[in-house]
C-alpha cells in the first residue's frame, strides 16, 4: 500500500466512524437529529461510499468528488458548533420546528458537544483529501 493511499484510507475510516456514530445515535439511542444535523448527514453519508470506492480502486477522482462534500459539511458543522457554543444570535437559528439546533443535550469526553465532533471529522477528511490530492497531482 502506498503512503498516499493511507491518506485516502484515513479519510474513509473517519467517514465510516462518523456515519456509524450518527446512525447509532439515531437508530439505537432513538435521538432525533436537528435540521443542521440532517444537513451534516447529507454531506457525510455519501463520503463513505465515494471514499470507499476511491480507496478500493485507487482512483484519484473519488477524492476530487468527495472534497466539496467534506468542505460543505465542515461549513455547516462549523456554523452548528458556533450555534451550540452560543456565539450565534438566537435569531439566526434555522431550527424553528422540532429538535433545537442550539440546545445540544449530548456531550462526549467531558464537554465536547456533537457538532464539534462532526466539525473535527469533516476537517480530518478535508485535510486528508487535500494532502492526498497534492501528493498525487500530475
Amino acid at each position: 500500500m502506498k503512503h498516499t493511499s493511507l491518506l485516502l484510507l484515513a479519510a474513509w475510516l473517519t467517514a465510516v466512524v462518523a456515519t456509524g456514530g450518527a446512525l447509532f445515535l439515531g437508530e439505537v439511542m432513538g435521538m432525533a437529529p436537528c435540521v443542521m444535523c440532517w444537513y451534516q448527514r447529507i454531506a457525510m453519508f455519501p463520503l463513505v461510499m465515494v471514499l470507499g470506492m476511491a480507496f478500493y480502486s485507487e482512483d484519484r477522482r473519488g477524492a476530487v468528488y468527495a472534497l466539496p462534500l467534506a468542505l460543505a459539511g465542515a461549513a455547516v458543522a462549523g456554523y452548528h458548533s458556533l450555534l451550540a457554543a452560543g456565539l450565534v444570535p438566537r435569531a439566526w437559528v434555522p431550527c424553528a420546528v422540532g429538535v433545537s439546533c442550539a440546545d445540544q443535550k449530548l456531550d462526549f469526553f467531558y464537554g465536547i458537544e456533537l457538532p464539534w465532533l462532526s466539525l473535527a471529522a469533516f476537517i480530518v477528511i478535508a485535510v486528508s483529501l487535500c494532502l492526498y490530492l497534492r501528493k498525487t497531482a500530475k
